[in-house]
């Protein structure tokens, strides 16, 4: 990770103020780099702290920015926090209240946004990341957290997929979202891909882990590499993003949000899909182990287990994509007969749906109750996928 990603997560979460609510203890702020050489020719020494005219959108106010020139960049994140924190309580000592500039020697300027600080939106001036985002399931996840005042980065492969579903959600939203290509089988994109955002603005506060493929065939059938396909998307990539955010999250110091969509299909597999069940469980139980590891961090990390999602608003599911045609031809049935068959074989014969889902990850987004390592499942009531 770049020197000045690494040193954006640890000031942001030193410029966090506490609160005294121990389910949402921090309010966090959105924190903004400059790194053109306007900003690192001001950076580069403290007389400029005079200067009239400061890098734009900057503005001078009456309380200066502060340089952090002796401070080592390079040291291990437990020493450079330890550095950072105590060059920015002697400020805010000095002047009774944090900076909003922070000056970094040959690598630019950081800067606190105070635009949405006015918002009462639960999630206001939070960080989110979805991953495999440009589908059902993701759109509705984005449009809720959006909805709740969440700055957004929705990340998928790259190319034009996710391009238009940035440009999508950009509409309502503007630059409360940005488009970040993520290919979560590739640790290095994982890294590449949270440094982008923590320079966007800062850090991140909730990770929605969405990204996950299916596979239809019997085991006596499974080809092994198809069935290792499934196992680097949906083990591999949980784990590497779970590991990345870990060290992010402690890191920034002010906890965090971990959601995994997991799948009705863990407690209940299907005959037929195994490789996604089997690799789908142990992508869930990664998420149980994560929120016994990461409660000392003041992390929090839970599941939705849904059934069925066909498509929400003009996004169909990819899932479905590729599984609904087996299923239709086992069945007999067309794509609207199908989605009538999941709807009926719940208790409350209900049409799940991506935003029932997203209400799910905000509950636990939202710090409703005090949880961790807990599921909620969205399937209308499936009697087989208890205990529930």
């Amino acid at each position: 990770m770049s020197n000045l990603a690494k040193i954006a997560t640890i000031v942001r979460g030193l410029l966090a103020e506490p609160t005294e609510n121990p389910d949402l203890p921090y309010k966090p702020v959105i924190l903004k780099s400059l790194m053109g050489k306007e900003a690192i020719d001001f950076a580069g020494s403290a007389k400029n702290v005079e200067a009239q005219q400061y890098p734009a959108p900057l503005t001078k106010g009456k309380n200066p920015p502060i340089f952090l020139s002796d401070v080592d960049y390079n040291a291990e994140p437990e020493t450079l926090r330890k550095q950072l924190s105590e060059k920015i309580s002697d400020y805010s000592a000095r002047h009774n209240l944090k900076p909003e500039i922070a000056c970094l020697r040959n690598l630019g300027v950081l800067y606190v946004e105070r635009k949405d600080d006015s918002s009462d939106l639960p999630l206001c001036n939070k960080v989110a990341l979805v991953t495999g985002a440009a589908g059902a399931i993701g759109y509705g996840i984005c449009c809720g957290l959006l909805e709740n005042g969440c700055h957004l980065a929705a990340t998928d492969l790259p190319g034009e997929k996710l391009d238009d579903f940035t440009a999508d959600l950009k509409q309502t939203a503007n630059d409360r979202v940005t488009g970040i290509p993520i290919d979560v089988t590739n640790e290095e994109s994982i890294i590449h891909g949270l440094e982008s955002i923590s320079l966007t603005w800062g850090g991140i506060d909730i990770v929605v882990i969405n990204a996950g493929i299916p596979l239809v065939a019997y085991l006596k059938d499974i080809d092994l590499d198809d069935f290792r396909r499934l196992e680097k998307v949906n083990v591999e990539g949980t784990f590497l993003t779970l590991r990345e955010i870990a060290h992010h999250f402690i890191a920034q110091g002010t906890g965090g949000d971990v959601i995994i969509v997991s799948t009705k299909n863990v407690p209940s597999p299907g005959a037929g899909f195994g490789a996604y069940s089997a690799t789908k469980a142990a992508c869930h139980q990664l998420g149980r182990i994560a929120s016994l590891e990461l409660a000392q961090y003041g992390v929090r990390v839970n599941m939705v287990a849904p059934d069925g999602v066909f498509s929400e608003g003009k996004y169909k599911s990819g899932l479905w994509a590729q599984v609904g045609p087996d299923r239709m031809r086992a069945r007999g049935l067309d794509e609207k007969g199908l989605q009538e068959y999941y709807r009926n074989r719940n208790l409350l014969k209900a049409k799940i749906t991506g935003r029932h889902v997203s209400n799910a990850v905000l509950f636990f987004a939202t710090r409703q109750t005090p949880t961790t390592g807990v599921t909620i499942p969205v399937d209308g009531g499936l009697p087989d996928a208890t205990p529930r």
